[in-house]
């Protein structure tokens, strides 16, 4: 469900969110937003490998859930377990080969990724100030209760309507301390415009050292011709805020190859993964909200 993660916005240095964007932060609330994503992960744990995704199940979540598959593509559920999986066995086939260190997982809700993957991984966890305080409490009381295992965590949470890069960029490299990293930036960048996800890459660029790699979802431009897009935007203008699709950011893939200082090294959709981890798809294209996973490699 695309339209409940806008948890993360990337406004140019100094600037302040335009206030159409606050009203919207304004209308979603964390149940409509992290809880989502992590609830449809938990519907098929053999497809995402999530077993911990169902903690975050909640009654309000999944009345959203029903209506939403209902009334705008009942294969959302396996689009999310893919993303999920996709990203999951990448990570952890480059931390088994020890090519990374870091994870950092940009607008990374309730995504259940540190206790997936190994124990030795420094994970740093970057979202609105409310969602990663709650996360935080909930995964601290997890652990004690023995539901969750020990993770190296750390939580930061940044009001991107601010000035922001000069304290992110320093308490970042504070914690990875050169070591090489694995950005991941999913379910974010359909929300943002193309100056905003330019930034973004940008300070990426920053952070990142040769060698290091970044994981990326977003939709192509075909997306907005689907029956599965405008009953998405439809269920959105019911459900949450009035928008129009100008308001929702499609990428080609030329933007990820030609990137300077990147080289693009993989690139899957939903129906590629599909064919991968033997999921059926049990729609038509047309009602399927096709994602795509970019993987690139800094040279």
């Amino acid at each position: 469900m695309r339209f409940f993660r806008p948890t993360i916005f990337i406004p140019t240095v100094g600037s302040k969110l335009k206030k159409t964007e606050l009203e919207k932060e304004e209308n979603i609330k964390i149940h409509e937003t992290a809880f989502v994503t992590s609830t449809f992960r938990s519907f098929d744990e053999d497809l995402s490998q999530d077993n911990f995704a169902k903690l975050w199940q909640n009654s309000k979540t999944e009345q959203w859930i029903r209506e939403y598959l209902d009334q705008v593509s009942s294969e959302e559920t396996y689009t999310h377990c893919l993303r999920n999986r996709y990203f999951l066995d990448k990570i952890k086939d480059l931390v088994q080969n020890q090519e990374i260190e870091v994870l950092i997982n940009f607008g990374s809700g309730f995504s259940m990724y540190p206790f997936l993957l190994n124990d030795k991984l420094i994970n740093i966890e970057i979202d609105k100030p409310e969602i990663v305080d709650y996360k935080k409490d909930k995964i601290k009381n997890w652990q004690k209760e023995n539901i969750l295992p020990k993770r190296n965590i750390h939580f930061i949470g940044v009001d991107f309507s601010e000035n922001y890069q000069s304290d992110l960029l320093s308490k970042i490299n504070s914690i990875t301390a050169n070591k090489p990293s694995f950005i991941l930036v999913e379910g974010v960048l359909f929300f943002l415009d193309r100056e905003e996800t330019n930034n973004l890459f940008n300070f990426f660029n920053l952070i990142q050292k040769s060698g290091d790699y970044i994981g990326s979802a977003s939709f192509q431009e075909t997306i907005k011709e689907t029956t599965a897009f405008k009953n998405l935007l439809g269920f959105f203008n019911q459900k949450v805020s009035k928008t129009n699709e100008n308001d929702y950011q499609t990428i080609e893939d030329e933007y990820y190859s030609s990137k300077k200082d990147y080289k693009l090294i993989d690139h899957q959709d939903y129906f590629s993964l599909s064919k991968k981890y033997g999921n059926k798809t049990n729609r038509v294209k047309e009602l399927i909200l096709n994602e795509n996973f970019y993987l690139l490699k800094k040279i």
